[in-house]
């Protein structure tokens, strides 16, 4: 079996003895025998402090959910939200209360997912304050070779999307770290504790681990495989499946054709993946309620799969079918709309898209970052 990091924390003990140890993390924080990282460090070192991303620590807490400090029920220690309505990151007051700072989330492998937001803002937070960070690694479930997508542009900078990265980035969250503490400049005293076993071409399902839902719109590998590509759904008035039992896996609405839908999509054959018509009532979320028909997207073969590319081509053929598609304005005055910073840019809402330019577009800013981040693997 491949070990992540919590797996191979033995070998690095002195790192952690004598320090007051304040962890990040969620359910999926887990060792290869189910044991949660907090109760392995609760049990083994001194931990002083939780801090909870969105979903919470013990992944209690609803998508979007702001949730004050309280003690957690099986460790008696604080938890403290990194996931406030006035900031995101760790308060002088939170860092008061420990020597390093610990992270171990699964993390998707897509630029959108916000766990990799509060990683980073804990790492630079540590590194103005003079704190130790320590990543315990997990493998990246979409692989560390392919990289998809453009690269979000500074001036669509959002907690979607907080660093120049390809939408499918093709590194460990121990990775991430290291090239942001370089690029930077941060400088931030940083340790990672290596996967063990882990090769760059390896999807999940090639790792023999159990897929533990990173939150309830992922319950499985699929969904966190499509998801590069169906999340910009998210960004349009159509259903990205949530609400139902197959989040990122089904798109629809209410005035979508789900029959005709498959039948242009099938006919474009797209590589890795099959359409087929698929009707649902969303129990939350858009068209709550409401019968919805369209796609659901089946992967036949994991490395042949291209979710970004699938996603737009899908994106556009409702788009250039269906007079009610439409993008949802933005959630409050003055701030971009949700599809653009989920885009990192405005170009998927600019008229007359031209498909095949813009996906070559995407191309080749992916290889431009796959070529650059080359020089922080940590695994061959």
């Amino acid at each position: 079996m491949i070990l992540n990091g919590i797996d191979c924390i033995g070998q690095y003990a002195h790192l952690f003895k004598g320090k007051r140890l304040g962890l990040i993390t969620a359910p999926t924080g887990l060792n290869k025998d189910f044991v949660s990282t907090i109760q392995i460090l609760h049990e083994n070192y001194n931990l002083t402090a939780l801090f909870s991303p969105e979903h919470g620590v013990r992944g209690d807490q609803a998508a979007g959910a702001l949730v004050e400090t309280y003690l957690d029920p099986i460790t008696q220690v604080p938890v403290h939200s990194l996931y406030r309505k006035d900031s995101k990151r760790l308060s002088q007051d939170m860092l008061d209360e420990v020597d390093m700072v610990v992270y171990d989330i699964q993390d998707v492998g897509t630029r959108y997912y916000t766990f990799i937001y509060t990683m980073l803002y804990a790492l630079e937070d540590c590194a103005k304050a003079g704190k130790p960070f320590v990543i315990l690694d997990r493998i990246n479930p979409l692989g560390g070779v392919k990289v998809e997508g453009n690269i979000l542009k500074p001036e669509y900078q959002s907690f979607v999307g907080n660093y120049p990265l390809a939408v499918r980035y093709g590194l460990t969250v121990g990775e991430l770290a290291m090239m942001a503490n370089d690029q930077m400049k941060w400088n931030c005293e940083l340790h990672v504790v290596r996967c063990e076993g882990w090769e760059r071409n390896m999807l999940f399902p090639e790792t023999g681990h159990e897929w533990i839902m990173p939150s309830l719109g992922l319950p499985r590998f699929n969904s966190a495989m499509l998801y590069p590509g169906t999340c910009i759904f998210e960004g349009t008035n159509l259903s990205e499946g949530r609400g139902t039992t197959i989040p990122f896996e089904a798109i629809g609405a209410p005035f979508i054709d789900g029959q005709k839908l498959t039948d242009e999509m099938n006919a474009k054959k797209l590589p890795g993946v099959v359409f087929r018509p698929v009707y649902f009532k969303p129990s939350f979320s858009k068209h709550q309620g409401e019968s919805c028909s369209g796609v659901q997207i089946h992967v036949l073969d994991t490395q042949a799969v291209q979710p970004l590319e699938t996603g737009i081509t899908l994106l556009y053929t409702i788009k250039n079918n269906y007079e009610q598609f439409a993008f949802l304005p933005p959630f409050r005055e003055g701030s971009r709309p949700f599809m653009d910073l989920l885009c990192g840019d405005n170009v998927y809402r600019q008229d007359n898209v031209d498909v095949p330019a813009l996906l070559q577009q995407f191309r080749e800013e992916s290889r431009t970052f796959a070529q650059m981040k080359e020089q922080y693997h940590l695994y061959k």
